[in-house]
């Protein structure tokens, strides 16, 4: 097949013509920056207000209650050290997560560990869930932040954040989510989903790479991050990136507009790959199969390399992963498999393929007549796989 088919679309996406229209006009015409008092200046804060406010209507907040940053990594960093320190002033340090969270989240509250405070790491189920319940169990007096993330990156699964928001809501603790892959894809609503700190990143859901932003209910505290000047009200230095912006006001909106829709076509598509690919023997399906974002499919086959995997469908037009993009280089298996149970022989041989609305049931057929081919020749070659055949070792799956 002489087209590539790009299924790696939680790791980036292309930009949208919604938002590279939109971002054109301002690197020659509208080049101001947003703090200088003339006029320049404040036609270019008006535009940067306007994108704000575009955010902030898709999530369903205040516009006041919108930073903007430089993706989801900053956003997570901020939102996290924002509540801990607060909470630390409180007498307040112990915070709530999962095993399974992405590094930006997890890095942070190991850093956090080192400096006091102690962290609890809520057991992952085996279909990739976890129960406000468990949520619920594990706050204590001193609970200064639960941070859960609303769907995983590897695997897809969508967390059940409105109850978890309640819990917290209930028992006064602030609650953050790490939504980079929910936004744009699947409802997300910061008011009805009991949310008090959000991060997002635009690149996620047809926008620019380098841009982002955090959601702070107004009632919350939110550190200085970045110092050296007064931009996003005195929390985020810098002047702000209003070409970057734009963009991704207008992909987020684009992509908002189209959601049932979308989601639709990607549920179709996510299935019909699940159902061929799980006829592989000896294949199994990561995460929950329904309760998952409509465009994620994780496979784990057994007696394989991921890495090789990859780099043979590269070389038949199928750009997928294993993971997260932000730990491709990585040797050891997936944090996220092996937080779901997985033995370490089984999340090594793992395929994600992570689709967008532009991906076809043409593409979808593709991958489910190759993958086969690709999984039975490195099965071919491994003495791993001929030992499981011979059974000097057990099936695992």
């Amino acid at each position: 097949m002489e087209k590539i088919i790009y299924a790696d679309n939680a790791a980036t996406t292309a930009m949208s013509d919604a938002a590279i229209e939109a971002m054109g006009g301002y690197f020659k015409k509208i080049y101001g920056n947003p703090s200088s008092l003339h006029t320049v200046g404040q036609i270019a804060k008006e535009h940067l207000d306007a994108a704000r406010a575009k955010v902030a209507q898709c999530l369903n907040c205040e516009p006041n209650e919108i930073y903007f940053t430089s993706g989801g990594s900053e956003s997570d960093n901020q939102c996290i050290r924002s509540a801990a320190l607060q909470g630390a002033k409180k007498g307040k340090k112990h915070i709530i997560s999962t095993a399974f969270e992405h590094h930006a989240v997890l890095h942070t509250l190991k850093k956090l560990e080192k400096e006091g405070f102690e962290v609890t790491y809520l057991d992952v189920h085996g279909n990739g869930l976890i129960t406000a319940e468990e949520v619920k169990a594990a706050i204590r007096p001193d609970t200064a932040l639960v941070t859960v993330m609303y769907a995983n990156n590897e695997i897809g699964t969508i967390q059940p954040v409105r109850e978890i928001g309640k819990v917290c809501r209930e028992a006064g603790v602030p609650f953050h989510t790490d939504a980079v892959q929910a936004v744009g894809h699947i409802p997300v609503d910061v008011r009805a989903d009991n949310i008090d700190m959000l991060s997002l990143s635009a690149h996620k859901f047809h926008g620019p790479k380098g841009v982002g932003a955090l959601y702070c209910r107004r009632s919350l505290p939110l550190v200085t991050f970045i110092e050296g000047g007064a931009q996003e009200r005195g929390k985020r230095a810098g002047t702000e990136n209003l070409a970057g912006i734009a963009g991704m006001a207008a992909a987020l909106v684009e992509a908002c507009a189209n959601l049932n829709k979308n989601a639709a076509h990607l549920t179709a598509l996510r299935d019909k790959l699940i159902k061929g690919l799980l006829k592989i023997p000896h294949s199994r399906l990561n995460g929950d199969p329904k309760n998952r974002l409509p465009g994620n499919v994780n496979m784990c086959f057994e007696g394989i390399e991921g890495e090789s995997l990859l780099l043979l469908l590269d070389q038949k037009g199928i750009c997928a992963s294993s993971g997260s993009a932000c730990t491709s280089g990585s040797l050891d298996p997936s944090h996220v498999l092996l937080a779901l149970g997985l033995p370490h022989e089984v999340a090594h041989g793992s395929l994600r393929l992570s689709l967008s609305e532009t991906n076809t049931e043409e593409e979808a057929d593709y991958i489910i007549a190759e993958v086969p081919k690709v999984v039975e020749y490195l099965r071919s070659i491994s003495p791993v796989w001929e030992e499981l055949e011979k059974g000097i070792r057990k099936h695992l799956i």
